[in-house]
């Protein structure tokens, strides 16, 4: 599986865990046309979500987190802020979360989300 398809089958993974945690899925791969990008946008009652996938091998080196530096919050936060705008109003609660999702061959995904990340 190249790096694209590891995404996007990690991308699934992370949204069916959204679903399963009584999160209601609203959009997946949002992308601003002014630039920004959110890999998920999803509601939990009247908190909105904004959902940074990252996924990884087992064994790979450091915690997928990690790869979300500050120029990826940017990009993320642009999509938000683009998402936000589109709703018309910036007074709802709204946070950004990382989830992670390792695969290990064989076995069942492993998901944690790392809420507040940023």
């Amino acid at each position: 599986m190249d790096s694209g398809a590891l995404g996007r089958f990690g991308e699934r993974i992370a949204r069916a865990y959204l679903r399963s945690q009584g999160a209601k899925v609203l959009y997946a791969n949002f992308r601003a046309p002014r630039g920004g990008e959110v890999d998920v946008v999803a509601r939990e009652g009247k908190l909105l979500v904004f959902a940074e996938v990252k996924t990884r091998r087992a064994g790979g080196m450091g915690r997928p987190l990690d790869a979300v530096d500050r120029e990826k919050q940017r990009l993320i936060e642009r999509g938000a802020n683009e998402w936000l705008r589109q709703l018309g109003t910036r007074e709802i609660p709204w946070r950004f979360d990382v989830i992670e999702v390792i695969l290990t061959h064989g076995e069942k995904p492993l998901v944690r989300r790392v809420e507040n990340a940023f």
